[in-house]
């Protein structure tokens, strides 16, 4: 099926795009760091509380732009799973544990330390999540000396985080639920996918009814973001026949939005939401129960998880091995899982509606990202391609 197998080419050239997306990521949010501790900061917070429309520009970046980076990870994650990585269940295996255990250990990390202050237990979910933009920029920069089956394994594991991050921003955090809201989403979703029964391949009804659907989850306590997921879904693959990927209206529309949210939506969103005032901040901040279990969550839970899960599932025969990939490598990638960033701010934003927490959040957020991605680059450009008796050969199965 050529439209399968051209689906599957575009791994290399979406990790690419990825790993210079969050080259651009993290110089926005440096920068956005660099303003707000600046004497430009009262022009910072100015210009993200200006009103638009009645919503101040911060809530347009937050709840619009990222509707659409949601929209592009749906799109990723359906890819992936029809015709592309994780197309079938040996190659799902591996990533989908190696996802549960690096979610499972960060969130126990998180409640442990926090089991004695529950009005910050809200926040479990985020050292949950994995940044793949951020994580693939910091493999990029590690150069060819990193084989190719690591940086799949990455993009999978944080492809299966993503998924998970979305059930449990839409399981976890509605609120207010409104009966009116939630029958029109349920119109808009049940006409959507009735597009995609009757075959419809053009993308303009899709996009017209996922407008919609936003607006109605805008009022039914699910989160509106969630409207772009909804939209990726139900847009198809395409014909089985297909003779080129202009065919596939997701493959078209996914190509169209990739360099938008890697180099518009992304930076964007790093730079309004990384910015957190240093001045006054203390060490006592950063040991508090919710800055701690952030941190640790990231930084430990993750590699624990991870490497707990991956380790399990060789020696049961559950999964497959990457190929070329020594368990020093592997820990590398499980250390670049604990940059949360983009998705783990996102969840905090969720979490906690004062200022004070919030602040917390994203100072803990940067900082658990921050160890994670260091050390994730130092244990990975200290491994070897080769380490004799512990390398994974691919044909240890």
């Amino acid at each position: 099926m050529p439209v399968i197998r051209r689906a599957r080419s575009t791994f290399q050239r979406f990790a690419e795009s990825e790993a210079s997306g969050g080259l651009a990521l993290m110089a926005s949010a440096a920068f956005g760091m660099i303003v707000a501790n600046s004497a430009l900061a009262g022009s910072y917070t100015a210009l993200l509380h200006t009103k638009v429309a009645g919503l101040d520009v911060l809530h347009w970046i937050n709840d619009g732009l990222m509707a659409v980076f949601f929209l592009l990870v749906g799109l990723e994650i359906k890819r992936e799973l029809l015709a592309g990585e994780l197309d079938s269940w040996p190659r799902r295996a591996l990533p989908l544990v190696a996802a549960l255990g690096g979610m499972i250990a960060p969130a126990l990390i998180f409640l442990a330390i926090n089991w004695r202050t529950p009005e910050t237990w809200r926040g479990w979910a985020i050292p949950t999540a994995t940044d793949i933009a951020f994580a693939l920029g910091v493999l990029s920069l590690l150069g060819s000396r990193i084989p190719n089956s690591l940086k799949v394994f990455l993009t999978s594991i944080a492809i299966v985080d993503d998924l998970g991050a979305i059930l449990i921003i839409a399981i976890f955090y509605a609120s207010g639920l409104s009966i009116a809201g939630l029958g029109a989403a349920a119109l808009a979703t049940a006409a959507l996918f009735s597009l995609n029964a009757l075959g419809v391949m053009r993308l303009a009804p899709y996009l017209l009814l996922g407008v919609m659907l936003w607006a109605a989850m805008l009022f039914s306590g699910i989160h509106h973001t969630l409207a772009g997921v909804v939209l990726a879904m139900s847009i198809p693959l395409g014909p089985a026949g297909a003779e080129n990927k202009s065919s596939s209206p997701l493959c078209r529309l996914e190509d169209g939005l990739g360099s938008w949210v890697a180099f518009l939506v992304l930076p964007v969103f790093g730079f309004a939401n990384a910015g957190v005032p240093l001045a006054g901040t203390s060490l006592d901040a950063l040991l508090a129960p919710l800055s701690l279990g952030i941190v640790a969550g990231l930084f430990f839970g993750k590699q624990i998880g991870i490497m707990i899960a991956v380790f399990a599932a060789s020696r049961t025969g559950l999964a497959r091995l990457p190929a070329g990939a020594s368990w020093r490598a592997i820990w590398g990638v499980a250390l670049l899982c604990g940059i949360g960033f983009t998705m783990s701010l996102f969840i905090g934003l969720l979490a906690f509606a004062d200022a004070e927490r919030e602040a917390m959040t994203k100072l803990a957020v940067l900082t658990g990202s921050l160890l994670s991605a260091l050390a994730g680059a130092a244990v990975l450009m200290g491994s070897r391609r080769r380490s004799g008796p512990h390398r994974l050969s691919s044909s240890r199965r």
